[in-house]
């Protein structure tokens, strides 16, 4: 089943509108849409021009104010670089191509992480400690096996001839 595509009018007053739910909106708003995966688009209410990167773009930038900050001054600063350099058409691309091997890696990591976890930590440790309790039950059973055991009986060598005659 296709998602169909949310619009998003934004006013001269800088107010959105979303036209699915008929109501205006907020850039956190907006935000929660990106994050719940809903595909939409941020359009001009009077000439239509699409905005939505630049929408995109001010919600980066409010929340590189507040809190930790993802994008370094550096990094930035090579973005910059890159624009009216001759592989400018190159790097968004490539910084999407190493966003989404970065997000595959992390969802194999939790994948990992997971199946490691299936479980509460409780019944992890339970488990382990059950582990241990059979590997120590065992190791106690063959220090008693080879305490009680019957002391071997002594070997008793007899000579045999050898053929030799003695001189």
């Amino acid at each position: 089943m296709a998602q169909t595509l949310r619009i998003i009018k934004k006013y001269p007053n800088r107010r959105l509108y979303d036209t699915e739910i008929s109501s205006y909106i907020t850039l956190e708003e907006v935000r929660q849409l990106v994050l719940d995966g809903e595909n939409f688009e941020v359009r001009d209410a009077k000439s239509g021009e699409d905005l939505t990167r630049s929408v995109l773009l001010q919600i980066i930038a409010e929340h590189e104010e507040h809190g930790q900050p993802m994008l370094s001054p550096q990094l930035l600063s090579h973005i910059i670089r890159f624009y009216g350099d001759s592989l400018q058409g190159f790097m968004g691309p490539y910084l999407e191509r190493s966003l989404q091997v970065f997000l595959d890696q992390q969802q194999q990591f939790r994948t990992q992480l997971n199946s490691l976890m299936g479980q509460t930590p409780w019944s992890m440790l339970n488990e382990m400690t059950e582990r241990n309790l059979d590997v120590w039950k065992s190791m106690q059973r063959g220090f008693l096996d080879a305490a009680t055991a019957k002391p071997a009986e002594p070997v008793t060598r007899t000579t045999r001839p050898t053929g030799k005659k003695a001189s």
